[in-house]
């Protein structure tokens, strides 16, 4: 059975690195890994030419060159849906601290200390209408990208009595029937925001979603909304929304994402990239990511990639070996690796396949060994990314 060595990068929750069998080796050394598990940290896969899959355990992948990993054949994973409780318990309540301005009365209350004890209560009836919000009940909420955050933060807005729209350029039907029926599914994004006294961001950064909020975006928005971003930093334009909070076109901005640009503005409230960070989303996030990349290793099998097709056979006990072919999403490879097989007299006892457009992932299954000039003649086809071959016992 094959030793797989594997790169641990961040601190990744012990639940979860438990679950590497000892088919495993894992380390924070591991200088030609066969797969890494990792969290925020900037990775490039050209540093490890032996890399066969990543995965990353959270939502967003932006920190690894994605583009670059598909065209060596590397897979990269992520975790959806792991963190989404997290994102959601926080964005709730920073809608409630800045709508009831609780945080100015946490100041407020701070500075009683330095008062006379027979004159806090006093003081406190004096000023406490300073501190008077707004209920979000009877609001509509905006929410933009209906993934499995937006949609448990779309859902909670109907739980909270608000009016919710809903809107996702590319909706996973997956995660629309997880919708509350009450939920206004939109189908621009100009209907989604232009009644919204609150708008919440949840998409992944990628080349289209870079300055997806510019002063377009905002001048579709309703007059004194407030903007929500825990998704990611660079899909709001920063100066867009500065120019818009100044100009009290926007009642405020609410983001997870600190930056010298925006820190100290009396109307931006913002934490330390807090999304994510709960010991049950960075349990839960680190065991699918250590199961999607050993049974990626073990098996071949693909669930939540993001660069990959999702596909997943299961070896029967008669199985000798797996050979796993990633090409380009080409017509007649399917064909070609049949042909190459039935020439060499070697029968195929499963034949899997899988594409999402671009790739073209294939696993074949057989009862007996691969001979190294099946492998070597696929290999020649120019539209051939990557070949693994699994033995398994018999």
């Amino acid at each position: 059975m094959s030793l797989y060595k594997i790169r641990k990068i961040n601190a990744i929750a012990e639940e979860g690195l438990r679950l590497f069998t000892d088919s495993f080796q894992v380390s924070a050394e591991e200088q030609s890994p066969d797969g890494i598990v990792l969290r925020s940290s900037p990775l490039d896969v050209d540093d490890y030419p032996s890399l066969l899959a990543v995965a990353r355990a959270g939502a967003g992948t932006n920190n690894i060159n994605v583009d670059r990993a598909t065209e060596k054949g590397v897979c990269v994973f992520n975790t959806p849906g792991a963190n989404a409780n997290a994102v959601v318990d926080l964005v709730f309540p920073m809608i409630g601290v800045w709508k009831r301005n609780i945080y100015r009365g946490i100041d407020f209350c701070k500075s009683l200390a330095v008062l006379d004890p027979d004159k806090v209560n006093s003081e406190v009836e004096a000023r406490k209408a300073v501190f008077r919000g707004e209920e979000i009940a009877g609001k509509t909420l905006g929410v933009v990208g209906l993934g499995q955050i937006g949609v448990r933060l779309a859902n909670g807005g109907i739980y909270r009595h608000m009016n919710v729209n809903g809107f996702d350029p590319a909706p996973a039907l997956a995660n629309i029937h997880q919708l509350s029926p009450e939920v206004r599914v939109c189908r621009s994004l100009k209907d989604a925001v232009n009644d919204a006294d609150m708008v919440s961001l949840h998409l992944p950064l990628n080349d289209q979603t870079r300055n997806f909020v510019d002063s377009d975006f905002i001048n579709r928005m309703k007059k004194g909304a407030v903007l929500i971003n825990y998704s990611r930093g660079p899909i709001v334009d920063e100066e867009a929304v500065l120019q818009a909070l100044d100009s009290d076109y926007l009642e405020a901005y609410l983001c997870d994402f600190p930056t010298p640009a925006i820190i100290g503005h009396p109307k931006i409230l913002m934490t330390p990239h807090l999304g994510a960070s709960t010991s049950e989303s960075e349990e839960t996030c680190a065991i699918m990511a250590v199961k999607e990349l050993s049974t990626y290793l073990k098996y071949g099998n693909v669930v939540h990639s993001v660069n990959f097709p999702n596909i997943e056979s299961i070896p029967t006990d008669k199985t000798h070996s797996r050979l796993i072919v990633i090409n380009r999403d080409v017509p007649g490879m399917i064909a070609l690796v049949s042909n190459i097989f039935g020439k060499q007299s070697v029968n195929i006892a499963s034949y899997l396949n899988q594409s999402n457009g671009v790739m073209g992932y294939n696993i074949i299954d057989v009862e007996s060994e691969i001979p190294a000039v099946i492998v070597e003649k696929i290999e020649k086809n120019k539209d051939v990314i990557r070949t693994r071959l699994i033995t398994f016992a018999v």
